[in-house]
């Protein structure tokens, strides 16, 4: 009977939404960015298959097809960049710049600790794109020699962290009254799941996190071929 239910795409579909939901509605009711929709979610999701007994394989049916909207997901993020072209032009070089130190200092920061870790350089590889969004960080671990596996749970997580952190950290630096820092800061260390948490900050902020996902992806590949 479970098997019949469960062995499906449908039925990962379906876990993937009723998950999301549930997690939005407990970040509605805690008011906290600790309360993230998608962590929330992935936990729910975990424990269900986990209590059930579920294999991974059958949720996956269906989570690959969520997978295939990541892409499309990323690209409407283009709307808000339109919508802010005027912010985008005035600040271009510093987007640019703020994008190029973001990814430079992540490259410096992994391959260190890589090293000091004495990690091998498959591993490396893998961690390197860890703060581009899922596609492109993919792809570069793939071409690297590195375990795509490996690399998905690095940037989940990165962007699970920049999301969470993004509004304490925007407060800490006092970084209200500069939505384009704010934004390519956001969009550079933490992707699309981070810039989500820059759109709730505000359409600027969005705006300027997405155009950050592209730059900062690009930036990320030409450094991807140094180590």
């Amino acid at each position: 009977m479970k098997e019949t239910l469960c062995s499906n795409a449908l039925f990962g579909i379906v876990l993937c939404a009723a998950a999301w939901q549930a997690g939005v509605w407990v970040n509605k009711k805690l008011r906290t960015p600790l309360a993230h929709p998608l962590l929330v979610g992935i936990v729910l999701a975990a424990g269900f298959l986990t209590v059930f007994d579920i294999p991974l394989a059958w949720f996956q049916q269906g989570g690959q097809i969520i997978n295939l909207l990541l892409a499309p997901a990323t690209a409407a993020l283009g709307l808000s960049v339109w919508r802010q072209r005027a912010v985008l032009r005035q600040n271009f070089w510093p987007v640019v710049l703020g994008c190029a130190a973001g990814s430079a200092v992540n490259a410096l920061a992994v391959n260190g600790l890589c090293r000091l870790l004495a990690l091998d350089a498959a591993l490396t590889k893998s961690l390197l794109p860890r703060s581009v969004t899922t596609p492109i960080a993919v792809a570069l671990s793939e071409q690297g020699g590195g375990l795509p596996p490996v690399t998905t749970i690095c940037v989940l997580f990165t962007g699970i962290l920049g999301a969470v952190a993004a509004p304490f950290l925007v407060r800490l630096f006092r970084l209200e009254t500069e939505p384009v820092a704010a934004g390519v800061a956001i969009g550079t260390s933490s992707h699309a799941i981070g810039t989500t948490a820059a759109l709730q900050l505000g359409e600027v902020q969005g705006a300027m996190s997405s155009v950050s996902i592209g730059v900062a992806g690009l930036l990320t590949a030409l450094l991807a071929l140094v180590w």
